[in-house]
């Protein structure tokens, strides 16, 4: 009898539901570097750092995960001030100073043990577009000097210049833009 109810309470356990937890974005770990071809001669690279979001992540689960970020366009790093003028000019985006980047993801498919497709809706200069993004979980686990639960993601995507009418000056600055995302996150409190 006893191991009837010590079967009967491990297949309660087994059966109960898998809980999704809230993690916030690590602004000082999370970047998300893009690059482009400069007219043949150079490969151009600047970066989004500091940006804040939210990932509801099921690691027995992931396809039930979800990830929320958004951050204003003008806090894009160009290593060149001209540049960066330049891209926030009437050229490229016109960006105000309220001007946000978002994406919400709206489905993830597991591809294998430590990676997934996650598709969203990105916006970028008023424009929203689905985008796919290449993602691999680093790590997940409790973080040694924080020693709270820590999750790692790397992500990669391309997208066009002219889907989001900021293609100025394509083909020879190219329209294609790779994008490349490495993001911490800490188990919310």
């Amino acid at each position: 009898m006893k191991n009837i109810f010590a079967a009967a309470a491990l297949a309660t356990v087994a059966a109960a539901p898998v809980v999704a937890e809230n993690y916030a974005l690590d602004a000082s770990h999370s970047q998300i570097v893009f690059s482009y071809d400069h007219l043949g001669f150079s490969t151009t690279y600047g970066m989004f750092s500091g940006f804040e979001g939210e990932i509801v992540f099921n690691q027995e689960d992931p396809a039930t995960s979800s990830v929320n970020v958004s951050f204003p366009v003008r806090t894009m790093l160009t290593g060149w001030e001209g540049r960066f003028e330049h891209f926030m000019s009437g050229d490229f985006f016109d960006a105000a100073d309220d001007e946000m980047v978002t994406f919400t993801s709206t489905s993830i498919e597991v591809t294998g043990d430590d990676t997934a497709l996650i598709t969203g809706d990105l916006t970028l200069n008023g424009i929203t577009n689905e985008v796919v993004l290449d993602a691999k979980l680093n790590q997940a686990g409790v973080h040694p000097m924080e020693e709270r639960e820590w999750a790692g993601f790397d992500a990669t995507t391309t997208l066009l210049r002219s889907d989001y009418e900021v293609g100025a000056f394509a083909p020879f600055v190219s329209d294609e833009v790779q994008v490349m995302i490495s993001i911490e996150a800490m188990l919310a409190e």
